[in-house]
């Protein structure tokens, strides 16, 4: 049985267009959205079991085929997009019909393949072996936003996936390779239009303010495969690591069905190591909270088992950031160890816009010394904190 969430994007959730008993195929639209969104495709051939507000339960039938249907053709490069229900594949899931929707003229598309997060690896290991699939997906959404040039955005300890895409680009006169440096958070869109352009955006700021749009090589691969071969967002690639028999540094799937159980992947790894904690949809800063039931959507990116968190009954002071962990999830940390809460604070560099709060400068950590001083006096005799270096 596969669970598919009817919300794996920005937006409304989908309404599904399938009822209880209903044998469906690969590929199939199941769901469509009733405002902004994307739409969504059994990942199996089965039976509809369960139809509700948040999700269709289908029982996958014994033998699976190859073969998926396929988007309804169009001389349209973003309607193919829409049509495959591609979203950003590594971030919050923003519907990539409309964010490829602009004009930029003279601006550029950016490929993300910064891979930040430790452990998770699909992304590169994708672009090592397949690095004109990403390469031809960057040229199309080039032309589909008249944009001048596409940029592949990597780090240089990536050599084999440099080299890969290198090779293949060489020949392009509409993309170049520009590195960023190693650092946490280099795949922040911010740090790369920084990084890259030169230009420093405020928080809050897009980065169509400074003539670029950029996005998830994972999503690119998407494009390739809509616009190609007419095939729906039906897979993720996603990387499973941590207190895993099989998978201590991370062993990446590609390709895994939407809807597959978190606990499906992890026995596939051979179980849990002795000692372990929670697990972590996602990568180990930015990462959420997961249990076993949860399953594979569009956007995600890592099942990662934690250690064990140790005991310590100490008052404890939070220090939130925008790059890491926030408040409800050092909360829970905290919880798990034991410890009272006695104070929250948030990074020096968060600034509040439109009520959410934002990093001023990502990428460069400051000391904390006074929002430590802060927390000391409200008791705290341990600090935790995301991903600052002070």
């Amino acid at each position: 049985m596969i669970s598919i969430p009817l919300k794996q994007h920005v937006g409304s959730p989908c309404q599904p267009i399938v009822s209880v008993d209903e044998k469906v195929r690969r590929g199939q639209l199941i769901a469509e959205p009733s405002g902004l969104g994307a739409r969504i495709h059994s990942s199996v051939d089965g039976i509809v079991k369960v139809v509700s507000d948040g999700e269709i339960q289908i029982e996958s039938s014994s033998v699976q085929s190859d073969e998926y249907i396929k988007i309804e053709n169009t001389d349209s490069h973003l309607e193919a997009i829409r049509l495959a229900g591609i979203v950003g594949a590594g971030g919050a899931g923003f519907p990539a019909h409309v964010k490829f929707d602009v004009s930029l003229g003279d601006g550029v598309i950016i490929a993300n393949a910064a891979e930040c997060e430790p452990i998770l690896h699909h992304n590169v290991t994708f672009m090592e072996e397949s690095a004109d699939q990403i390469l031809r997906g960057l040229q199309y959404v080039v032309g589909i936003t008249g944009a001048s040039k596409g940029i592949i955005a990597i780090k240089p300890k990536y050599k084999q996936a440099y080299v890969a895409l290198h090779k293949q680009a060489r020949e392009m006169t509409n993309v170049e390779i520009s590195l960023l440096p190693d650092i946490y958070p280099a795949g922040d869109e911010r740090v790369i239009v920084r990084e890259l352009l030169g230009v420093e955006l405020a928080p809050g700021e897009l980065p169509l303010k400074a003539g670029a749009v950029v996005t998830n090589t994972e999503t690119l691969k998407n494009v390739t495969l809509a616009i190609e071969e007419r095939r729906p967002v039906i897979t993720k690639d996603l990387t499973v690591g941590g207190k895993v028999l099989e998978a201590r540094e991370g062993r990446v799937f590609l390709d895994v069905p939407i809807g597959t159980p978190v606990q499906k992947l992890i026995e596939s790894c051979g179980g849990y190591e002795v000692g372990h904690g929670e697990i972590v949809l996602g990568g180990p800063f930015t990462g959420k909270r997961g249990q076993e039931k949860d399953v594979v959507t569009k956007t995600t990116g890592g099942v990662l088992v934690a250690v064990e968190f140790p005991e310590d009954t100490r008052k404890v002071g939070m220090i939130a950031c925008e790059c890491g962990a926030d408040e409800t999830r050092l909360r829970e940390i905290a919880e798990a160890m034991g410890a009272e809460v006695v104070g929250e604070e948030k990074c020096k560099r968060m600034v509040e816009v439109n009520g959410r709060y934002r990093c001023d400068l990502p990428g460069s950590c400051p000391g904390q010394t006074e929002k430590v001083l802060a927390l000391r006096k409200k008791g705290a005799q341990i600090i935790l904190t995301g991903t600052c270096e002070d």
